[in-house]
């Protein structure tokens, strides 16, 4: 059965998810600002719930009407089969969102939208119930300009809960941000990579699952699990196809350091238990004694943003650290992820591309400096990278 299928994205990272799908053979791709929408069968809601790394949700998009009061919406919700969509006794929890629509009251449309899920189930019954006591079944309705969407949440938790961080230092980044951010440094298997201010290790452990080609969700579990029309034979098909395409003993050369050892300990934790610890070194140093371990590498890093890790003075001295490291790498990319719009001049030297990103609720740039490809990989632009061949390095400093 083919379905309408979506997935949504933190702004700034559309292109990235619209790169996995093709990977994973989605060719026909409608991307828009915070979500892509394309179509699949059945097993494909399992195979982009446990492979799509830089995507926050996947979406079955179930019916779209004009809504322009609230009598339309119940009709157009009520309208789906939902008791062929969910089983019978489904905890049904309804979310909403509203953008230039005459139905703007958010409590009013899950109201009326779960009251409409409720007559759909039980034939329309006058006062009839439904039990509610089995697996969470999670709706969306979107309304823009007077037009509902209907959707069905398969993912649960958002996909950035791999299911392997057991801790997080004081400033947790987001396992799919830090994804993202591997992904547009261009870093490949056989290049060096290192996080030398590397926390409780998600960035590192991110680039060992791409390394590796270890899908992201495979140790995790999903709210379409519990779908009926969904066949659990479809999600034994799609991990064995994942586990298939895994490449465990592929050498990286990883790198991770921090000169806090109780972070450290938490890091070689979360490696452990995404099942990549033999794939990173982890050390104790300041950045100051980072060395690298060969030529055209990518340090990818989220240093200290100073708002929510204390002293910006302190923050500022880093990033001057960082600066000076860089500019000994003849070879080497850096790319860093800060809230801190001073980040360059601290820095000292002129960035060869900014992009504005969200970690939570907070803006950040990915502050990115280019380095020269290794010889065997030919520089060309790309709708991620934007990078042909390079100028010489200009410090601002």
């Amino acid at each position: 059965m083919r379905h309408d299928l979506l997935a949504t994205a933190t702004f700034g990272l559309e292109s990235l998810v619209a790169d996995e799908l093709s990977g994973l053979g989605f060719e026909q791709r409608d991307v828009e600002n915070g979500h892509v929408r394309f179509a699949g069968d059945t097993g494909d809601i399992a195979r982009c719930s446990l492979r799509l790394r830089t995507a926050d949700r996947v979406f079955v998009v179930l019916a779209e009407f004009p809504a322009p009061e609230f009598d339309a919406l119940f009709e157009g919700v009520r309208g789906i089969d939902w008791r062929n969509l969910a089983p019978r006794d489904a905890a049904i929890t309804v979310n909403a969102r509203s953008a230039k629509s005459r139905l703007a009251s958010v409590p009013a449309i899950q109201s009326v939208a779960k009251k409409a899920i409720v007559a759909s189930m039980t034939g329309g019954r006058p006062g009839a119930r439904i039990p509610e006591t089995g697996p969470g079944i999670d709706a969306e309705i979107w309304l823009s300009a007077d037009r509902a969407t209907v959707l069905l949440d398969a993912t649960g938790e958002g996909l950035h809960r791999r299911g392997y961080r057991v801790g997080t230092g004081e400033a947790p980044l987001r396992e799919n941000l830090a994804a993202a951010m591997v992904r547009f440094s261009r870093w490949q298997p056989g290049r060096p990579f290192a996080d030398p201010l590397c926390g409780s290790g998600t960035i590192a452990i991110e680039a060992a699952l791409i390394g590796r080609n270890i899908a992201p969700g495979i140790n995790r579990s999903f709210a379409a699990e519990s779908w009926p029309f969904v066949p659990g034979d479809a999600w034994t098909r799609a991990r064995e196809e994942a586990r298939a395409a895994e490449r465990r003993n592929a050498p990286l050369d990883i790198a991770a350091s921090d000169r806090d050892g109780r972070v450290l300990d938490l890091a070689r934790t979360n490696a452990a238990k995404a099942g990549v610890a033999d794939a990173i070194r982890f050390e104790r140093r300041d950045l100051e004694a980072f060395e690298p371990s060969g030529e055209h590498g990518c340090i990818v890093t989220n240093p200290p943003y100073g708002e929510r890790l204390g002293d910006v003075r302190e923050a500022e001295r880093v990033y001057q650290a960082m600066g000076r490291l860089y500019r000994r790498l003849d070879t080497w990319s850096l790319f860093a992820l800060s809230a801190h719009p001073e980040f360059p001049r601290f820095f000292g030297v002129r960035t060869s591309r900014n992009r504005k990103l969200y970690n939570g609720n907070i803006r950040c740039w990915l502050y990115q400096y280019f380095g020269p490809l290794p010889p065997s990989v030919a520089p060309r632009p790309s709708a991620i990278h934007g990078q042909g061949p390079l100028p010489p390095r200009e410090n601002t400093a």
